[in-house]
């Protein structure tokens, strides 16, 4: 592989690693701090790490690369041969992460069966099925916390228990080679990117292994860095993320490594995707917009003198457009 002249074998040589790091861009039309900027009274500087860059759109590439390779290591993974079905993976998803696992298993060779519930975007639910995996839509009636995924954890676990010789269940909410990615990868990229003057990260809570396995990287390096996690209020509708009450399903969250949470109105995921969209050229997806929309609030209480923020912007807004239509109808074209 090159990297300087960005040509690669294969498709798996693209993914992110500190030697080839997605980009870190940055704000500088909504940076909170700018008239302080201006005025000389801050140099704080305020950057969003692109993970819609990686090469099957998000964050998530990460973790599923990790414990799909894991799981060829220790001969877990068949492929299709003859009469014989292979045994391949299923993995409850809202979304992103069945993505990235559909379309490594398809290109290695390996079947995929994704559980998602039925709140997800009906985007996300189509690249399931072009990236390859076989699609079980589970009502909110039948899930615990409508929408947020448990009844999907428990159907895959029935699927991987009744067929194992079939069905692999990775299980990326209690894998921790889910967290060990953003160790190997994430944090180290960071750290390099702002050459060790990181002194925040923003992110959002789901699975919790990119806060937990980047926030364990850097707080090596600097105990200081602040870790900020930012969460949607109650009843809200942003795919993929989760707020405290919601992550019993996960055992991947360290509070330990957390240094505060603070809470958006979920709506504003959306206005904010459109600010960064229109006055940035990031064409962020709602997560993001709801971590710009935190950390924005944070740095305006903090007003930092000084610092490097790193937001993780974990997919763009492309697999969203019902959504984005839903909380701002205008978007809609008028017939």
């Amino acid at each position: 592989m090159d990297h300087s002249a960005r040509v690669y074998d294969n498709v798996f040589e693209m993914l992110p690693t500190e030697e080839n790091p997605s980009p870190a861009v940055r704000i500088n039309a909504l940076h909170p701090l700018r008239e302080d900027v201006d005025a000389g009274r801050s140099r704080y500087e305020l950057f969003a790490k692109l993970e819609w860059m990686n090469p099957f759109g998000s964050v998530k590439d990460r973790a599923a690369w990790e414990m799909i390779r894991e799981a060829e290591e220790r001969g877990e993974l068949r492929r299709a041969a003859g009469g014989d079905e292979g045994r391949g993976i299923v993995e409850p998803t809202s979304g992103n992460t069945g993505i990235s696992l559909a379309a490594i298993a398809s290109a290695r060779g390996y079947s995929m069966r994704a559980i998602v519930p039925e709140k997800v975007p009906l985007e996300k639910k189509v690249m399931l099925r072009i990236a390859g995996a076989e699609l079980d839509v589970m009502t909110d009636a039948m899930c615990p916390s409508p929408g947020m995924g448990e009844g999907s954890i428990g159907m895959a676990k029935t699927y991987s228990r009744t067929y194992p010789n079939r069905y692999l269940m990775l299980n990326q909410y209690e894998n921790q080679t889910n967290f060990k990615a953003h160790i190997r990868t994430t944090g180290p990229e960071i750290w390099r990117q702002t050459s060790g003057r990181v002194t925040h990260l923003f992110t959002s809570l789901g699975t919790c292994g990119t806060v937990t396995g980047t926030a364990t990287f850097l707080k090596q390096k600097n105990p200081k860095i602040k870790v900020i996690a930012l969460q949607p209020s109650a009843g809200h509708d942003v795919p993929g993320i989760r707020n405290r009450e919601e992550l019993g399903v996960t055992k991947l969250f360290d509070p330990s490594l957390i240094d505060e949470i603070i809470e958006v109105p979920f709506e504003r995921a959306y206005t904010a995707v459109l600010e960064l969209c229109r006055r940035e050229g990031l064409f962020a997806g709602p997560s993001s917009g709801l971590i710009f929309d935190g950390a924005r609030s944070y740095l305006a209480r903090e007003r930092p003198a000084d610092g490097v923020g790193v937001m993780m912007f974990c997919d763009n807004v492309f697999k969203y457009v019902s959504s984005m239509v839903k909380h701002a109808p205008d978007l809609a074209p008028q017939e």
